[in-house]
């Protein structure tokens, strides 16, 4: 009996677990769909613009000075998603460090990385040699575009915008 129990336990663990290993699958082959898909629309790497990034940002208005609250928010939000990957100074934890991004960077492609790394990271040759070094994917993080533009103001607070 108890052998019994041992192989149906186990076979219930197999099935459990190639369900999920379904899933995930059909999960990644998502982005790569959505990339063949855009291909397929005109959109490859040739017409990739390295100062705006790939994305639904053209624009974005910063004004001249920073939103103390957003940047509060943001802060909140880099805390619970960035900070286990990212210092705010110049120092390489997992991914680069932030100091001065908001200076290097414009930032529709700042928002545009936020929003849709997957399609950057496929793109932009310096984020594909980041990658190298870095050795790590940014995970996409599903941030609304709220939530983006929160963290954008942060990183302009991190880099002294007053």
């Amino acid at each position: 009996m108890k052998k019994l129990t041992v192989l149906l336990l186990m076979a219930m663990f197999i099935y459990a677990c190639s369900s999920n290993n379904s899933e995930q699958k059909s999960e990644r082959s998502f982005p790569e769909e959505t990339a063949a898909a855009s291909s397929d629309a005109g959109t490859d790497a040739s017409s990739y613009d390295p100062n705006r990034g790939e994305g639904k940002f053209t624009t974005v208005d910063l004004g001249d000075k920073l939103d103390v609250a957003m940047a509060e928010a943001g802060k909140t939000i880099v805390d619970l998603k960035c900070a286990s990957c990212h210092k705010m100074t110049d120092e390489k934890l997992v991914g680069p460090g932030w100091k001065g991004v908001s200076e290097r960077r414009k930032p529709e492609w700042i928002m545009n990385f936020i929003t849709n790394p997957d399609a950057m990271l496929d793109k932009d040759p310096e984020l594909q040699a980041q990658l190298e070094l870095c050795l790590v994917r940014m995970p996409n993080q599903n941030l609304s575009d709220d939530d983006a533009r929160k963290i954008l103001e942060f990183m302009r607070q991190n880099d002294g915008v007053k």
